[in-house]
Protein backbone atom coordinates (compact mmCIF):
# COMPACT_ATOMS: atom_id res chain seq x y z
CA UNK A 1 0.00 0.00 0.00
CA UNK A 2 2.78 2.38 0.95
CA UNK A 3 4.65 1.56 -2.29
CA UNK A 4 1.53 2.37 -4.33
CA UNK A 5 1.14 5.68 -2.49
CA UNK A 6 4.79 6.62 -3.15
CA UNK A 7 4.38 5.71 -6.83
CA UNK A 8 1.25 7.86 -7.10
CA UNK A 9 2.98 10.75 -5.32
CA UNK A 10 6.01 10.51 -7.63
CA UNK A 11 3.85 10.30 -10.76
CA UNK A 12 1.87 13.36 -9.64
CA UNK A 13 5.04 15.35 -8.97
CA UNK A 14 6.47 14.44 -12.38
CA UNK A 15 3.28 15.42 -14.20
CA UNK A 16 3.18 18.76 -12.38
CA UNK A 17 6.82 19.42 -13.31
CA UNK A 18 6.11 18.58 -16.95
CA UNK A 19 3.10 20.92 -16.99
CA UNK A 20 5.23 23.73 -15.58
CA UNK A 21 7.74 23.25 -18.41
CA UNK A 22 5.07 23.11 -21.12
CA UNK A 23 4.99 26.08 -23.47
CA UNK A 24 2.10 27.34 -25.54
CA UNK A 25 2.43 26.59 -29.24
CA UNK A 26 2.57 30.28 -30.13
CA UNK A 27 5.66 30.69 -27.90
CA UNK A 28 7.36 27.66 -29.42
CA UNK A 29 6.71 29.06 -32.90
CA UNK A 30 8.05 32.50 -31.95
CA UNK A 31 11.21 30.93 -30.50
CA UNK A 32 12.01 29.23 -33.81
CA UNK A 33 11.67 32.53 -35.68
CA UNK A 34 8.15 32.65 -37.11
CA UNK A 35 5.91 35.70 -37.05
CA UNK A 36 2.24 35.68 -35.95
CA UNK A 37 1.30 35.80 -39.65
CA UNK A 38 3.51 32.77 -40.32
CA UNK A 39 1.75 30.96 -37.47
CA UNK A 40 -1.66 31.78 -38.98
CA UNK A 41 -0.56 30.46 -42.39
CA UNK A 42 0.82 27.33 -40.73
CA UNK A 43 -2.54 26.78 -38.99
CA UNK A 44 -4.49 27.33 -42.23
CA UNK A 45 -2.29 24.78 -44.03
CA UNK A 46 -2.85 22.33 -41.17
CA UNK A 47 -6.63 22.69 -41.45
CA UNK A 48 -6.38 21.89 -45.20
CA UNK A 49 -5.46 18.36 -44.12
CA UNK A 50 -9.05 17.74 -42.98
CA UNK A 51 -11.30 16.26 -45.67
CA UNK A 52 -14.99 15.57 -44.97
CA UNK A 53 -14.39 16.52 -41.33
CA UNK A 54 -11.60 13.92 -40.91
CA UNK A 55 -7.80 14.30 -41.13
CA UNK A 56 -6.28 12.13 -43.87
CA UNK A 57 -3.10 10.21 -42.96
CA UNK A 58 -0.31 10.99 -45.41
CA UNK A 59 -1.91 14.16 -46.73
CA UNK A 60 0.42 17.15 -47.00
CA UNK A 61 0.00 20.92 -47.37
CA UNK A 62 2.45 23.78 -47.78
CA UNK A 63 2.42 27.45 -46.87
CA UNK A 64 4.54 30.48 -47.70
CA UNK A 65 4.63 34.04 -46.41
CA UNK A 66 6.00 36.40 -49.07
CA UNK A 67 6.15 39.17 -46.48
CA UNK A 68 8.59 37.35 -44.18
CA UNK A 69 10.16 34.82 -46.59
CA UNK A 70 9.21 32.00 -44.20
CA UNK A 71 7.66 28.81 -45.52
CA UNK A 72 6.76 25.34 -44.43
CA UNK A 73 5.11 22.02 -45.04
CA UNK A 74 2.89 19.89 -42.83
CA UNK A 75 1.91 16.20 -43.03
CA UNK A 76 -0.58 14.03 -41.13
CA UNK A 77 1.37 11.17 -39.54
CA UNK A 78 -1.50 9.55 -37.62
CA UNK A 79 -5.05 10.05 -36.37
CA UNK A 80 -5.79 9.42 -32.68
CA UNK A 81 -9.44 9.88 -31.81
CA UNK A 82 -10.44 13.45 -32.63
CA UNK A 83 -6.82 14.57 -33.18
CA UNK A 84 -4.34 14.34 -36.03
CA UNK A 85 -0.64 13.97 -35.24
CA UNK A 86 1.17 16.44 -37.50
CA UNK A 87 4.80 16.74 -38.63
CA UNK A 88 5.93 20.24 -39.68
CA UNK A 89 9.04 21.15 -41.64
CA UNK A 90 9.50 24.90 -41.20
CA UNK A 91 11.95 27.22 -42.97
CA UNK A 92 12.03 30.47 -40.97
CA UNK A 93 13.36 33.50 -42.84
CA UNK A 94 17.13 33.69 -42.57
CA UNK A 95 17.52 30.24 -40.98
CA UNK A 96 20.29 28.07 -42.38
CA UNK A 97 18.38 24.84 -41.72
CA UNK A 98 14.77 23.74 -41.56
CA UNK A 99 13.15 23.30 -38.15
CA UNK A 100 11.09 20.20 -37.41
CA UNK A 101 8.22 20.29 -34.94
CA UNK A 102 5.33 18.04 -34.08
CA UNK A 103 1.86 19.32 -33.26
CA UNK A 104 -1.68 18.01 -33.05
CA UNK A 105 -4.76 19.24 -34.85
CA UNK A 106 -7.77 18.50 -32.64
CA UNK A 107 -11.48 18.92 -33.15
CA UNK A 108 -13.01 21.23 -30.57
CA UNK A 109 -16.45 21.12 -28.98
CA UNK A 110 -17.59 23.75 -31.48
CA UNK A 111 -16.64 21.48 -34.39
CA UNK A 112 -13.63 23.57 -35.41
CA UNK A 113 -10.11 22.22 -35.74
CA UNK A 114 -7.39 23.80 -33.56
CA UNK A 115 -3.60 23.42 -33.68
CA UNK A 116 -2.11 22.38 -30.30
CA UNK A 117 1.37 21.40 -29.05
Amino acid sequence: MRRAFLFLLTATALSLAAAADAKPLSRIIAEIGLSPEDFQLMGAASRQLVVDDRPVVGREATWENAGTDSRGAVRVDAVQGECAVLHHTIHPAGAAQAKLIGTRLCKGADGGWMLTP
